[in-house]
């Protein structure tokens, strides 16, 4: 795929466990309920209290992909035929063929079921098969050892840690540690971690 229209496209990507949507209106409604859960915002820089807090969250996301800053996407489980979160592409460099992986949030109903796997195979087998990039980046608060455990687990590597690196809605500081996944290891990676699809 060229990267030219990339923000033009309407992007689905799909397997037997999720299908990844571009993000739009239609979908405010099927995610506000999810949002409204404190806990997914603990370690993010976003913070989600009100349903005013979130139509913010969904209008810049939305709004950036109108920018070709991001390309968000809602996140369909199939199993449970239900809306589970959101993630995107952000952070693009094309010119440098990298991009980033995050904003990623998915209710805690369906933690576990490897949505979130599924959801990161698709999101990373379309940036190095078809947007041929050479780096995919990830990056996590410092304090959130479960999403950097979970990074590991699919075969991201660690990079370091930026020291006070971000200040979050809420005014706290927080460390972000970095990952990334570069072509050279995907086919492996794919053959291994992501050997189910």
């Amino acid at each position: 795929m060229s990267t030219d229209n990339f923000f033009e496209e309407n992007i689905v990507l799909e397997n037997d466990i999720a299908r990844l949507e571009p993000l739009e209106e239609k979908h405010f409604e099927h995610l506000l309920p999810l949002a409204l859960d404190r806990s997914l915002w603990l370690y993010t820089i976003n913070k989600i209290n009100t349903e005013a807090d979130f139509r913010t969250y969904f209008d810049t996301a939305v709004n950036e992909r109108t920018q070709q800053l991001s390309y968000p996407f809602a996140i369909f489980d199939k199993a449970f035929n239900k809306y589970a979160g959101s993630t995107r592409y952000h952070t693009i460099s094309f010119p440098n063929k990298r991009v980033e992986i995050g904003q990623t949030w998915i209710h805690s109903y369906f933690h576990g079921s490897g949505l979130n796997k599924a959801c990161k195979f698709l999101l990373l087998s379309f940036g190095f098969d078809e947007l041929h990039l050479n780096r995919i980046e990830l990056k996590t608060n410092n304090l959130n050892k479960r999403s950097q455990k979970a990074m590991l687990k699919i075969g991201a590597v660690q990079e370091g840690i930026l020291r006070r690196h971000i200040i979050n809605d809420d005014g706290t500081i927080r460390d972000t540690v970095y990952f990334s996944f570069i072509a050279e290891e995907w086919n492996t990676i794919r053959n291994t971690v992501f050997k189910e699809f």
